[in-house]
């Protein structure tokens, strides 16, 4: 079993920020791969969908919590799962990268990333996945300001791709591997 959580902020207006790009990085998984919809977890606070792929059992997650406490939602969930850290994925924006890089880690810090500062504090561990997806452009002046607008018109069109992108990432690391993925996507 793999628990793939994307991270957010749960309101409606933050819905198309660069701060949600989690959450639309799992709804585009779940939508590619037919998973069942998401219903909400109140033992966890987080939206839950349950589905398979080539006979794996895969766990979607979109915690409820605010960004910054991410790590409460996906404690709870790997504990009731009983899931193994190394098969905890992460998806989450990363400043650190231009829009549209994927980059796939493991055993890593924050690197400033609140949401996985949490997950990282509740868990008492790196030792898990991460997707990191590219947001940065160069009208950054103040980083929380920043993750909390919408992407731009002509950026949408790079979100769009990034999003097949990342489910085409996950698929591969189900299906072949983690090094795989890492191989094909951390170009």
């Amino acid at each position: 079993m793999i628990l793939i959580a994307g991270l957010g902020n749960p309101e409606d207006k933050f819905k198309k920020t660069r701060h949600n790009l989690g959450f639309r990085a799992i709804d585009a998984f779940k939508e590619k791969n037919s998973f069942f919809d998401f219903k909400l977890s109140k033992k966890s606070n987080a939206l839950v969908s349950e589905g398979f792929l080539d006979e794996e059992k895969i766990v979607l997650v979109k915690p409820q919590t605010f960004m910054n406490s991410s790590g409460q939602a996906i404690s709870k969930l790997v504990s009731y799962y009983n899931i193994p850290l190394a098969s905890l994925w992460i998806i989450h924006d990363d400043l650190d990268l231009p829009l549209g890089k994927i980059k796939i880690a493991s055993d890593r810090g924050p690197a400033g990333h609140n949401g996985v500062k949490s997950i990282i504090n509740e868990l008492k561990t790196e030792n898990f996945v991460r997707f990191r997806l590219g947001i940065a452009s160069k009208l950054i002046c103040n980083a929380e300001d920043f993750v909390l607008k919408k992407f731009r018109q002509e950026e949408e069109k790079i979100v769009k791709t990034v999003l097949v992108k990342t489910t085409q990432a996950i698929e591969l690391a189900l299906t072949e591997g983690i090094e795989r993925a890492m191989n094909e996507y951390n170009k």
